[in-house]
């Protein structure tokens, strides 16, 4: 236990340290955490004995609840609308559709029983929702037809099922006395129940005056999303499912403070994938893997090559989607961390089967990261499917509120330069554009050969300044005692280059001149260079 944690503790560190170079290299980062698990494990530099599963089981369940609650509170309904059917349909036709295939191969051409070739199919059916954002969200992949918004609400929606599945097979191959149907209902019932309630109830007491920071709101999200997996657990329902549901109602709610909590779940989220995978290639025996490594790319090859693309054709071919988009769609299937957690529970579980099926899946979802994932960038574009002009991040809904565009408004008056001149002759830099003029209190699109007039409001976009490697922002608030009261800032001096962006006085924030006079209560927003 204890050499768990400190290794989860460097390999955070690790994770910062190596920030830059793994948003480089063209391969998935996950599968770098890994290698770096196997290189710490037994057959490893360090050699390290670690076989504890209950241990990884807990901390992968735990760690897909965060990934499962993100991904669906950074889904943005609004941008995935045209594809929910899609989708839904992919994540819960689609993962049976997969499972039977996969227990059809598995058994006629790998000779395997029948339980525990559909078993196999039931682990593996569900695609990765860490690694699909992981890569969409590094390589900008902003795909056309909303294609990027219906991988998403995919992945990040059909472990439910595969984990219905996994589960009503463990219980069939134990031979407890179950009924399949009456356990699927109640999965899907009471997870969809809870989801539902919890969100419902939240929401209301984000409403309220309750919280009065930033920090209560982040614990009590926290806290919310933890009950949200927990309550129809407790009662054999689908806790995966009730946290998803949870966090898309939440995700697409209005709540205060929302930015704060995307950059704690985005941080988290991060972190607990870079454990979950670390952690699966620590507990990996390398030398048993050859063992499987055949069977796994067989089953790999035949999912990745027939089954996701023929149940891809027929659930997407009656929306008359595109071959392009279906082959990419098809592609797009990885095998991710749900199935290793799965079928870590299924070794727990004391089913006996011919391979070990922690080893077989763990063989599956390196093949499927290193090679579909790493491709996918390359076989976006052969099928001339990546948007050039879009950004991806409009399928999440944390970019609702970290657009990098910046307003700005210019008034013309009499003295001004540009009065009676045409746009067009401006020579505006091509990263600064004229979205509105105000005129006469009625807005008018600009066009390059409207001409301005005195009095007309310009009202330009542009990106906003990112350059945060280089500057420093601090806000100084001028006290009654400051040096600086009652003084003009062409007057005021320091040891250290500086520049006084903005001034807040009250409510009130105003554009710093040099003949502007410092008051006893301003807040100064000063830009400095780092050095």
């Amino acid at each position: 236990m204890e050499k768990a944690v400190l290794l989860v503790s460097i390999i955070i560190i690790i994770r910062i340290l190596l920030n830059d170079f793994l948003e480089k290299i063209p391969v998935p980062s996950l599968i770098i955490f890994i290698l770096l698990g196997m290189c710490f494990g037994e057959n490893g530099l360090f050699k390290i004995n670690f076989d504890n599963y209950s241990f990884v089981n807990i901390i992968c369940s735990v760690s897909l609840i965060f990934i499962m609650f993100y991904g669906g509170f950074g889904t943005n309904l609004k941008a995935a609308k045209p594809v929910v059917a899609q989708s839904v349909l992919l994540s819960t036709v689609g993962v049976a559709g997969t499972a039977g295939a996969v227990g059809l191969f598995s058994h006629f051409v790998l000779h395997l029983t029948w339980l525990e070739s559909i078993l196999i199919g039931s682990v593996i059916s569900s695609t990765d929702a860490a690694s699909v954002f992981n890569i969409l969200r590094s390589r900008n992949l902003a795909l056309k037809n909303n294609t990027d918004s219906l991988l998403e609400i995919e992945s990040g929606s059909n472990d439910p099922i595969s984990y219905m599945l996994t589960t009503s097979l463990i219980a069939i191959m134990l031979g407890q006395d179950i009924s399949v149907p009456a356990l699927l209902i109640q999965q899907m019932l009471f997870g969809i129940l809870f989801g539902v309630l919890v969100a419902k109830l939240s929401i209301y007491l984000f409403k309220t005056s309750l919280f009065k920071s930033q920090e209560s709101v982040t614990i009590f999200l926290f806290a919310v999303m933890l009950l949200s997996f927990s309550l129809p657990y407790t009662l054999n329902g689908n806790g995966y499912l009730s946290v998803y549901l949870c966090g898309i109602i939440l995700g697409n709610s209005t709540l205060i403070h929302k930015k704060y909590l995307v950059h704690f779940f985005d941080v988290s989220t991060d972190v607990a994938q870079v454990i979950i995978f670390f952690l699966l290639g620590l507990l990996v025996t390398p030398v048993d893997l050859p063992r499987v490594m055949i069977p796994s790319l067989m089953i790999m090859l035949f999912l990745t090559l027939v089954a996701r693309p023929l149940v891809s054709l027929i659930l997407l071919a009656p929306f008359k989607s595109s071959p392009q988009q279906i082959a990419l769609v098809s592609w797009s299937g990885l095998r991710g961390v749900a199935s290793i957690v799965f079928a870590i529970s299924v070794v727990l579980s004391g089913v006996q089967t011919k391979y070990n099926l922690f080893n077989l899946v763990f063989c599956i979802v390196i093949l499927s990261i290193s090679i579909q994932g790493t491709l996918l960038p390359w076989v976006a574009n052969k099928l001339s499917m990546i948007d050039k002009n879009a950004d991806v991040r409009k399928t999440f809904n944390d970019y609702q509120e970290d657009s990098d565009i910046s307003f700005i408004k210019i008034h013309i008056d009499k003295n001004h330069p540009w009065k009676d001149l045409e746009i067009s002759n401006l020579g505006l830099p091509r990263d600064l554009l004229i979205a509105m003029i105000v005129r006469n209190h009625s807005p008018i699109v600009p066009k390059g050969d409207t001409v301005l007039e005195v009095g007309d409001l310009l009202v330009f976009a542009a990106r906003s300044f990112e350059d945060r490697k280089h500057l420093s922002l601090r806000e100084v608030v001028i006290d009654k005692k400051s040096k600086w009261v009652n003084t003009p800032l062409h007057q005021i001096t320091t040891e250290n280059p500086y520049l006084i962006i903005l001034i807040k006085r009250n409510l009130e924030n105003i554009i710093p001149t040099g003949d502007t006079i410092l008051l006893p209560g301003d807040i100064l927003i000063m830009a400095t260079a780092e050095e």
